[in-house]
């Protein structure tokens, strides 16, 4: 077993070679990685903001301190982002005329870095800054901008962004809540009709909101134009009560992110003025008459909503953030902590030296990898989308589908990675001083906020769907119909075995040949896509004249067919990561960094497969042969994987002030040092006393001769 317990997790200083980390015996020396240049590769554009923004995070002002009461958590919250004011970190999207600096990509990348100082920090700046802020920049105009973006950005008002009800969550446009316009005096009527029409799970609410942006239905001349945005003052800034005609409640304890004073909101006949209505894309005149210059009510809501995406960019990024620095924690640990000697009678194994715990492990860093290159993308697409470079309706769909797709799975990834990394480092891992249950209670609310992950994959699927659809919108039916036979071919050949005799035959047999097939990038792209394509097509089949059926039978065709298209989605979002790690690596100079990383792409390629063996074997993708050798390669990945962890995990960049897990800071390493000494020094006394099960050997051998 490989031993790198006492290697310095630093450039240049690595383990000597060996035939397992060089791939083959008789191979050169193992390739190494340059981590400084894998780093800097990692932070991706937006390197220099998210530098400035670790530097801010490793601030022990603004870390958590476990314990608190939760009304501790949120005063102390509450001045941390004071302290981001002043340090002009959270003003990167804002307008260059009122300070900021039109960086929209900037914002997000330093953003979400402030998940590793406090998730509550990070959200509560994100409902302030991101979403508060953000629909009055982006759904209100230049005269709503003078007037409150100024008090916005410097805290003088603290802010709500109150879209969720208790009764309707994800489904948005179904919300209760009513603006209703008066011509006579020339305001809205703001008011709940029912209790599950209360905004609910309401950042800022509970306590430091003074003002809220109010997602209703704008009711005018008796027309119900769809869910609109309306600025509404909360509480007196001198007294902190409530304004006559609102109310609320405090939501009390949650189960994570307890620094965000979160609470329910009502209004009963509320008036505010018909200026107040932030009127980008769709406006009330004075006499009631309402315009828009989208005139689809469908497409007008859906822009509206497409705009304060960045949500879901910024959990996408910090939920990769917060996996990252669980596993620099869980791995060092694992090169330090020993357990069992089962390859010596004095020495104990490394924890990364047992298969299972490099499975754990690595599987996990793979995908970490892969949602990071991901999400860079993804990062990207949301800056030329709102800097104006690429901005037309398609990059706006595109951008909110590919938010939908990544940010579910890299919400439950962190989720799945804090809990495996906690069982990883035993009974210490459960101890609130290394941060994993710390951080996976902060985190667990991720999968359902911004958009509950199953919901935003169903988004997903019916974008498949429609693209699918799209492709024989025009054609006739011949073109159609040799499509259908075609299909129908492909079908046949995958159920009659004939794919995997072909299989069989390629491989001749041999294991050997059968895993090079499958490490083969464009085996694994082809296996990938075939698998998203065809779930898609069946998906697409079986649902094709639903749009004619009444509304109750096409819901119910569309039900029956619901968890597949989920499936299909998570397979279209697990395709995209794979890709965007596959072009990273075409990005990678230095050699043996990319033979590194190319291991490490297979590992999650190979982990998707492997994941899915059953759908390849029942669809005849893989012949049993071939499926046989998925396991198995996958082990030697582990095994060359294995020199290169901690050099992996140094490359997230992120210092002993950003992981502060106690168990990661070398103290493993000296108990275990002292331990070793302690043993070796006795036995060389010869004081060390006979272990019983030696005796009993030696007597043994005494009484056979």
């Amino acid at each position: 077993m490989t031993d790198v317990v006492d290697r310095p997790a630093r450039k240049g200083l690595r383990p000597a070679a060996t035939p397992a980390a060089a791939g083959a015996p008789g191979a050169g020396p193992a390739p190494a990685v340059d981590v400084e240049a894998l780093g800097r590769q990692l932070l991706g554009k937006w390197a220099d903001v998210r530098l400035q923004a670790r530097e801010l995070a490793a601030s022990p002002e603004l870390h958590k301190i476990e314990g608190q009461t939760h009304t501790e958590h949120r005063a102390r919250v509450f001045g941390q982002l004071k302290y981001l004011v002043d340090n002009e970190a959270v003003h990167r999207a804002f307008p260059a005329e009122l300070g900021g600096s039109d960086d929209h990509g900037g914002n997000i990348a330093g953003f979400e870095e402030l998940v590793v100082a406090d998730p509550s920090l990070q959200i509560k700046a994100g409902v302030q800054w991101g979403l508060f802020g953000s629909a009055v920049m982006h759904l209100g105009t230049a005269e709503h901008h003078a007037k409150w973006l100024p008090g916005i950005m410097n805290l003088d008002i603290p802010g709500c962004f109150a879209m969720t009800e208790t009764g309707h969550g994800s489904d948005v446009a179904s919300i209760a809540t009513t603006a209703t316009y008066d011509p006579d005096t020339e305001e809205f009527i703001i008011h709940t009709p029912f209790r599950a029409a209360w905004k609910d799970y309401i950042g800022n609410a509970a306590t430091d909101g003074l003002g809220a942006v109010v997602f209703a239905q704008l009711v005018t001349r008796g027309v119900n134009h769809g869910v609109h945005a309306f600025y509404v003052d909360l509480r007196d800034p001198d007294t902190r009560e409530f304004l006559p005609g609102i109310g609320g409640e405090d939501d009390g304890i949650k189960g994570g992110l307890n620094g965000i004073d979160n609470g329910r909101l009502h209004f009963t006949n509320v008036r505010i003025p018909r200026t107040n209505l932030l009127n980008r894309y769709g406006n009330v005149d004075a006499d009631g008459t309402y315009t828009s210059p989208i005139a689809s009510p469908g497409r007008r809501f859906f822009t509206m909503l497409g705009t304060l995406v960045q949500g879901r960019v910024s959990l996408d990024g910090a939920a990769v953030a917060a996996s990252k620095v669980a596993l620099k924690a869980a791995i060092q640990y694992a090169t330090e902590r020993r357990q069992f000697n089962a390859s010596s009678h004095t020495d104990e194994e490394v924890l990364l030296d047992y298969q299972r715990h490099q499975r754990r492990l690595f599987t996990r860093l793979a995908t970490t990898y892969a949602a990071g290159f991901a999400h860079e993308q993804l990062l990207q697409k949301f800056d030329d989308v709102f800097s104006g470079a690429h901005d037309t309706d398609a990059d706006r769909q595109d951008l909110e589908t590919l938010a939908a797709a990544l940010k579910p799975l890299s919400t439950w990834h962190a989720l799945d990675t804090l809990q495996e990394c906690r069982e990883a480092c035993g009974g210490a891992g459960f101890l609130i001083e290394n941060r994993f249950a710390s951080l996976r209670a902060d985190l667990d609310v991720y999968a359902t906020f911004e958009g509950d992950n199953t919901v935003l994959l169903q988004l997903v699927a019916k974008r498949l769907l429609a693209d699918y659809a799209k492709e024989f919108r025009n054609v006739d039916f011949g073109v159609l119909a040799r499509y259908v036979v075609n299909q129908a071919a492909g079908a046949a050949v995958h159920r009659t075995g004939l794919r995997q005799v072909a299989q069989f035959v390629a491989d001749t047999g041999s294991v050997q040949k059968a895993a090079i097939a499958l490490r083969d990038g464009e085996a694994q792209r082809a296996l990938l896509t075939d698998r998203v394509q065809t779930m898609v097509a069946e998906a697409g089949a079986a649902l094709k004249g639903s749009r004619r059926l009444p509304q109750d039978k096409g819901a119910a065709l569309f039900n029956r067919h619901q968890n597949e298209l989920i499936d299909a989605a998570q397979a279209h979002a697990e395709l995209l990561q794979w890709e965007a790690f596959t072009e990273a690596l075409e990005n990678v100079a230095d050699p043996g960094t990319k033979t590194v990383l190319t291991w490490l792409r297979d590992l999650f390629g190979l982990s998707l497969i492997e994941k899915n063996l059953s759908w390849y074997l029942m669809n005849g993708r893989l012949s049993m042969q071939r499926a046989r050798t998925v396991g198995g390669y996958i082990n030697r990945l582990l095994e060359k994987i294995r020199p290169h962890a901690l050099d992996l995990v140094e490359a997230f960049g992120y210092g002993d002030d950003h992981v502060r897990a106690a168990i990661a800071t070398g103290a493993e390493k000296a108990r275990q040092d002292e331990a070793r000494a302690y043993f070796r020094a006795q036995r060389a006394s010869g004081a060390s006393p006979v272990d019983e099960k030696v005796m009993i050997a030696r007597a043994a051998g005494a009484r056979k001769g």
